[in-house]
């Protein structure tokens, strides 16, 4: 009787070991793919050309400023600007993560389990005592390692930048608003790592859950907002609108519409966590009655994180269905079959 447990924690060590050797395999498989090499410093080199403008352009202004106002620029938390700004030649840090963030999900997710299939790996792994879902477990487990190191990289790079050449140091709520801008980052560019998972599981073909994942991508960050501003330039300037109430309730309809987007829900909440002055995400601002008798000051970042609370939820929610779906089709597929 008093051998049970000790059996099962012994079972239950080898499957975590045998879980991590997949995860430090399929980590080291990244590490290696030219693919990912190539977009790692592609992200990497933009993100420090996009730091280098946004640094230069604040030292500027910092230079030029005497005692007083630059205690008065620290107050205005002008740290946050470095990941914001921009000289216009280049675009700021949180451009590029958005733009190129979901790039790196697809290429670490769309042929995670094709090409197994495909080279007939998946089949030898399954004759192995390995439980299924340790594959899949182990690929996003190591895809969601590779994206937190780089991320977390480059924010404590861009704050050693910022203390370095501005000389002026975050405060710590700057600090925890960075570390939530980071782990937003990772969140987003899960769910397109979880996209790019199903479907590699869905498609047979690499090449097909490539181009299925890029045509998403290109549809959110590109037609999909023309298509709102579309139907936003009819709907909202109707004749038939007669009352302000009226007038609101489009308005909240058009910023749904928007925030089915995972692009906008990001956008959405990277503009609230590194810009505390922004005091609502209505993409149409304050109205008259919302705006009277407030005092123009940043928001504390309990606020900034309610305000931000849907969209962060609607994309763990995103990212979460993407991965629930995808588990449960590679479950249920016959891998003997190609």
């Amino acid at each position: 009787m008093m051998k049970q447990p000790e059996t099962m924690k012994v079972t239950n060590e080898k499957r975590s070991s045998i879980f991590m050797a997949i995860v430090r395999k399929e980590f080291a498989d990244y590490i290696r793919s030219w693919r990912i090499i190539i977009l790692l410093a592609i992200i990497v080199l933009t993100c420090i050309g996009s730091l280098y403008t946004a640094v230069t352009t604040i030292q500027d202004v910092v230079d030029n400023q005497d005692a007083v106002a630059r205690s008065m620029a620290s107050e205005q938390q002008l740290f946050l600007k470095m990941f914001t700004v921009s000289d216009g030649i280049l675009p700021p840090f949180v451009t590029f993560v958005t733009f190129l963030g979901p790039l790196l999900g697809i290429a670490l997710g769309f042929d995670t389990i094709n090409s197994e299939r495909n080279n007939g790996t998946l089949m030898r792994m399954m004759a192995q005592p390995i439980p299924r879902d340790y594959v899949i477990n182990a690929k996003f487990v190591a895809a969601i390692l590779i994206n937190t190191l780089l991320f977390f990289s480059l924010g404590f790079l861009v704050m050693a930048f910022g203390i370095l050449f501005i000389g002026i140091p975050p405060t710590f709520e700057e600090f925890i608003r960075i570390i939530l801008y980071l782990v937003l980052c990772i969140v987003y560019i899960a769910f397109w790592l979880n996209l790019g998972i199903l479907f590699s599981v869905r498609f047979k073909q690499a090449a097909t859950s490539a181009l299925a994942g890029i045509a998403i991508w290109i549809f959110f960050s590109i037609f999909y907002s023309m298509i709102i501003n579309v139907i936003a330039k009819s709907y909202l300037t109707s004749e038939s609108i007669t009352t302000m109430e009226e007038l609101i309730s489009r308005q909240g309809f058009i910023a749904f519409l928007m925030r089915l987007s995972p692009n906008y829900l990001f956008s959405e909440s990277t503009t609230i966590l590194l810009t505390p002055h922004v005091r609502t995400t209505n993409p149409f601002g304050l109205t008259l009655e919302q705006s009277a008798g407030s005092i123009v000051s940043p928001l504390p970042l309990d606020q900034s994180l309610m305000l931000i609370w849907p969209q962060l939820t609607g994309i763990i929610a995103a990212t979460l269905i993407c991965f629930a779906v995808s588990y449960i089709m590679f479950m249920r597929q016959d891998i003997r079959t190609n």
